[in-house]
């Protein structure tokens, strides 16, 4: 199922970002399912290629959506477990808000 991200909260500050990640270098544990801590959001941006980014937690309807670059970043809620897959080349990165 295909799904618009949920709002990203106005008034957060950014204070991390994943370096750059391809297919190849995409660490394990993006792969499965893990969440961020409360009060940490994040937004998943894809500079080439294509990401399948899934919501899998049991508080949300599950989702999939392909991110590429032209489209808005994904938007990570705290504690909401997620994963990505890569759909062939792809390079991006996260960043994290509070």
């Amino acid at each position: 199922m295909n799904a618009a991200s949920p709002p990203f909260p106005g008034g957060m500050q950014r204070y991390k970002r994943t370096p750059l990640f391809s297919e190849e270098t995409v660490p394990v544990g993006l792969r499965r399912d893990h969440a961020t801590k409360d009060g940490t959001w994040g937004l998943i941006e894809v500079e080439s290629g294509r990401l399948l980014y899934s919501i899998t937690d049991p508080r949300r309807l599950p989702t999939e959506r392909v991110l590429t670059p032209d489209d808005p970043p994904g938007v990570i809620e705290p504690t909401i477990l997620h994963h990505v897959t890569p759909v062939g080349p792809v390079s991006f990165y996260v960043s994290f808000w509070r």
